[in-house]
């Protein structure tokens, strides 16, 4: 094999449908990622501005497990088995940090 037959490697054919769809998940992404930034940068510090990142955070989790790990496609019940978990222990999480809190400040 020559130099010139190496260089010039190529998928064929070229599946013009999922470049796009990767481009669009790229831009879906871009674009929550862009809004995360101005919220980062026109919002003061303090839980609201928390609460808009762990969400924002979550979204673009879910959309790449959906997107990326094919999930979207799969069974409606395979998909709750995951999400519900998911949502309560985020659940739990917040629950015990808003106690932890009310604990500290009765304490102190």
């Amino acid at each position: 094999m020559s130099q010139e037959e190496t260089n010039n490697v190529q998928v064929i054919p070229e599946d013009k449908e999922k470049t796009k769809k990767i481009w669009k998940v790229a831009a879906i992404l871009a674009i929550v990622t862009i809004i995360e930034f101005i919220f980062a940068f026109t919002l003061p510090r303090g839980i609201i501005l928390v609460s808009i990142f762990l969400g924002l955070t979550i979204v673009k989790a879910f959309y790449i497990v959906a997107e990326f790990m094919h999930l979207k496609h799969e069974q409606k019940a395979l998909i709750w088995s995951i999400m519900i978990p998911t949502i309560l222990i985020l659940w739990l999480v917040v629950a015990l940090m808003v106690e932890g809190t009310a604990i500290f400040n009765i304490r102190n």
